[in-house]
Formats: structure tokens, sequence, C-alpha cells
């Protein structure tokens, strides 16, 4: 059990690393400057890199590879951007680079990824005369009981509600919170093909084996996730699949089931941790609420 004094002292390093990571998110497009970020941080740039990799377990390096990696992949899913102008905004001097780290991470080269990568098999096949290589029976109805989460609200891209959580497992962290029973969930509100996305809403949170106050505290909120029946796709593959995902989910399986969707958000399941699983073997379920 951690004393008082230890949370007020781990908050404070929680909040300061915490602003290192707005602004990484916030400038991915732009060479990220060591001593910037320490100034930004308020820290010795003699130390404050190592306790940055303490705290959330990998170097600075590697989470910023990840984020523009994870948001290349969205870009190659999603859009038409030439791959060149997706290596150059990921912080690459060339091509062949890019190309490569990209390979390494995601199993196949950024022009096959958008050709051919996971999120085709929710598209129409061509030669399989229109049919989705995704099926009705890849959707599951079960009966979920309410349950409550501890939560950061974010507003903007759904792609980069990893800020959210990088947030709240700070706030966790700092308070001795993080544990292996803990259910990491996104909860999302709008509908982003009609809301603008810089305007959307959504909540980064987890799920604790046991209640915490949060009261008096502006940076965290608990928030209530209604039971009832829900349709769940178990989703396999990046995040940058998820736009494909959804598309298919309310387009294809739920226009051509028995059942409507129910007055309620949906939420999402995240059952292994991005920071340690290869994006073809992450794990999502997509729940969406039914009647």
């Amino acid at each position: 059990m951690l004393a008082m004094n230890d949370i007020g002292y781990r908050a404070r390093y929680a909040a300061r690393l915490a602003r290192v990571l707005d602004h990484i998110y916030d400038h991915l497009d732009e060479p990220l400057d060591i001593d910037r970020l320490a100034g930004i941080a308020c820290l010795s740039p003699y130390h404050w890199h190592r306790i940055y990799q303490a705290m959330y377990g990998e170097t600075l390096a590697t989470t910023v590879r990840r984020l523009r990696l994870h948001r290349a992949a969205g870009y190659l899913a999603n859009g038409s951007m030439p791959i060149a102008e997706i290596a150059e905004r990921s912080g690459y001097s060339s091509l062949q680079s890019f190309t490569r780290t990209f390979s390494a991470v995601f199993g196949v080269p950024p022009a096959l990824y958008r050709k051919a990568g996971t999120h085709i098999r929710f598209r129409p096949s061509l030669a399989d005369s229109g049919v989705c290589q995704m099926t009705m029976r890849d959707v599951v109805i079960r009966d979920i009981e309410g349950f409550d989460v501890v939560s950061v609200d974010h507003v903007g891209p759904y792609m980069q509600i990893g800020k959210a959580f990088d947030t709240l497992m700070g706030w966790l962290a700092s308070r001795g919170l993080l544990s292996n029973e803990m259910r990491m969930i996104g909860i999302y509100y709008d509908d982003p093909t009609a809301v603008a996305e810089g305007e959307l809403r959504s909540k980064a949170g987890v799920w604790l084996p046991r209640a915490v106050d949060v009261s008096g505290d502006g940076l965290v909120s608990v928030t209530s996730i209604a039971g009832g029946r829900h349709a769940v796709l178990r989703h396999k593959g990046p995040y940058a699949d998820m736009a494909s995902a959804y598309q298919w989910l309310y387009g294809e399986w739920l226009v051509n089931s028995e059942h409507e969707a129910a007055d309620a958000p949906v939420f999402e399941e995240y059952l292994n941790n991005p920071k340690e699983t290869a994006p073809a073997n992450l794990l999502t379920d997509i729940c969406l609420p039914v009647v």
C-alpha cells in the first residue's frame, strides 16, 4: 500500500510525463527534440528519459515509432495518401527505410498492406461474387452485465485515443492501481462519418477489481457501461482496420440480422497490450448494444 506522500510524489511525475505524451501525440509530424521534451517535463535532461522508460515500460524512441507506424497503417488502410508522403510524415528520411521498418512490424510492406492487408477481409471480394470474407457467424450475441470504468475523456480522432489511455495509465500508476486483473475499455459516442474528426467524443477506460474514489479529481471520472444484449465482433489485427470492421458490422451484419442497435454507445475491449503484441495479433472485442 502506497502512503499518501508516495502517491503525491508519483502523481507529480506522472503529470509531468503526461505533458510529454501530449506533445508527442500533437507533434508526430515533427522531429522530437529530447532536450525540449525534458523542458516540457520540467525534469533534468540527464535523467528524465530513464524515468519515462521506468514508468511507461518502453523508451521514448519506441513510443514515437509505435505511434507513427500505427498512424501510418491508418493512412494506408483508410485513405489514398501517397506512401512516400506517409513515410515523410512518419519521420523517415527515405521510402526504403520506412518500408523496411513497416514490414518488420506489420509483416508486409506498405504497398501490399494497402492492397491486401488484414482490413481487406471486411470488404467484398470480386473474386468471390461480391461476398465479404466475414460472415454472420463472426458476430456472437452476448448478455453483458453492466460495469463501471475509471475513465479519461478524449475529443478528436478515434485513432488517437491512445493519448487518453496513456494519461489514464499514468494516473493509475501514480496511485499504485495497475494490476493484471484490470480490463481496458474504449467507449465511442459519435459516428465518424457524420461528426467532424476533431469533434469525435470517446473515453479511455479501465475496469478495476475494486472501486476507486475519484471525487475531486478533475482528470478522471467514473463512467457506467449499461448491461444488456450486445453483438460482439472479435477483431484480430491492427487497430487501423477498425474503420473497415465497423463499416462491415453496421452495413452488412446489422442490416441483415434480426436485431436493431440499442440507444447506447458502442464500446471496445482490448484483450492484449499494443506495447507487447505485434499488430497482426492484437485482439479487440467490438461490442454493439442491440435489442
